[in-house]
């Protein structure tokens, strides 16, 4: 696994399909230039900022909860495209919030 003190290193045996991941848990503020963001999935915040919709039970509602994929990826924020699976931002997270592994592991 990688080190997670090493903001430049990635770790290529996480992947997105396999991990039930806090990633898609945050809250996720529009940005300038996020146009292509369907706007069913566009929800105002309580200080008035646009963000994406999140479900009930907290998870992002573009999320195909099955396939635990973006159903909305070639749309998907500016942040979404930035974070990627194995980095920095990624390996923090795995910390500090209780993952669930697809297979119940």
């Amino acid at each position: 696994m990688a080190d997670p003190s090493a903001p430049d290193t990635i770790d290529a045996t996480i992947s997105c399909s396999t991990c039930k991941a806090c990633c898609c848990q945050l809250e996720v503020i529009l940005m300038a230039g996020d146009d292509a963001v369907p706007a069913r999935y566009i929800v105002e915040d309580d200080w008035g900022a646009e963000t994406l919709r999140r479900r009930n039970d907290g998870w992002c509602a573009a999320l195909d909860r099955r396939t635990m994929l973006c159903t909305i990826y070639a749309q998907r924020p500016w942040v979404c495209r930035e974070y990627q699976e194995g980095d920095y931002d990624c390996l923090i997270q795995r910390k500090l919030i209780p993952i669930l592994m697809v297979d119940g592991n």
